[in-house]
């Protein structure tokens, strides 16, 4: 990798609050769950929004899906020590880049008010393949949703309840091609984040015994994205300055 494309040690000293918008329970235990335990060990509140409950995400019913992957979810956040877990119900598998997603999104920014909002990458092509489509549709309504919030007028009935616009100043966009910053990680962080993907017991179980297990994919993922940032470990991503 030439010097000019190594990624960067994240600027973070001025992040207090940081909110985690994806698709679906799991979304987040694919490596950022690292850099969430290494910002709340350091007093930073993380608060996560999840579009969907996963209910499409297992061969059974959706009705019993639903609540069983809230409840891991809510047990890989407390693995990470995140408290404030916020689940809609836009139907998985069918997740489209819509004005009320995006209003969802908005409000939520507006409500928390984070100094950084993180989502995955909604490119068509990502590093493991191509991309799912709620993932895309999560990550691109993430950033006009960051932009929304920040303008008086896109979704000004959000202000009638009470909410003023609040800009975030970053955007932080995992599973990209060509990551310009990284977290470097302590070896908790990664502990805590082989917790947080196990928490999904059920979830796995139901991916099949050739799927790798937690150990086995982040641990491995970690120390390579470290290498390129020039430590142990690392979860490496693109951060866009909004501010």
């Amino acid at each position: 990798m030439p010097d000019a494309m190594k990624p960067e040690p994240f600027p973070d000293h001025d992040i207090r609050r940081v909110l985690a918008v994806v698709a679906h329970p799991d979304d987040m235990e694919y490596g950022w769950s690292a850099v969430v335990h290494h910002w709340t060990a350091a007093g930073v509140e993380v608060a996560y929004l999840l579009l969907t409950h996963g209910e499409a995400g297992m061969q059974i019913d959706p009705a019993e899906v639903g609540p069983l992957r809230a409840a891991e979810q809510r047990a890989a956040c407390d693995a990470v020590g995140v408290e404030r877990l916020t689940l809609l119900n836009h139907a998985d598998g069918r997740l489209m880049p819509t004005l009320d997603l995006r209003r969802d999104i908005a409000r939520e920014i507006r409500t928390f008010r984070p100094d950084a909002v993180l989502t995955m990458t909604w490119d068509v092509v990502a590093p493991w393949g191509l991309n799912q489509a709620d993932h895309r549709a999560a990550g691109l309504s993430t950033l006009d949703g960051c932009r929304d919030a920040d303008n008086t007028w896109v979704f000004p009935d959000l202000a009638e309840t009470g909410l003023a616009k609040w800009g975030p100043a970053w955007l932080l966009v995992g599973g990209t091609s060509d990551p310009n910053y990284g977290i470097a990680l302590e070896p908790a962080d990664v502990d805590a984040a082989v917790r947080s993907l196990a928490a999904h017991e059920a979830y796995l179980a139901a991916l099949g015994p050739d799927y790798p297990a937690p150990d086995d994919f982040l641990r491995p993922a970690f120390k390579g994205q470290g290498e390129a940032l020039g430590t142990e470990d690392a979860y490496l991503f693109t951060g866009h300055r909004l501010r």
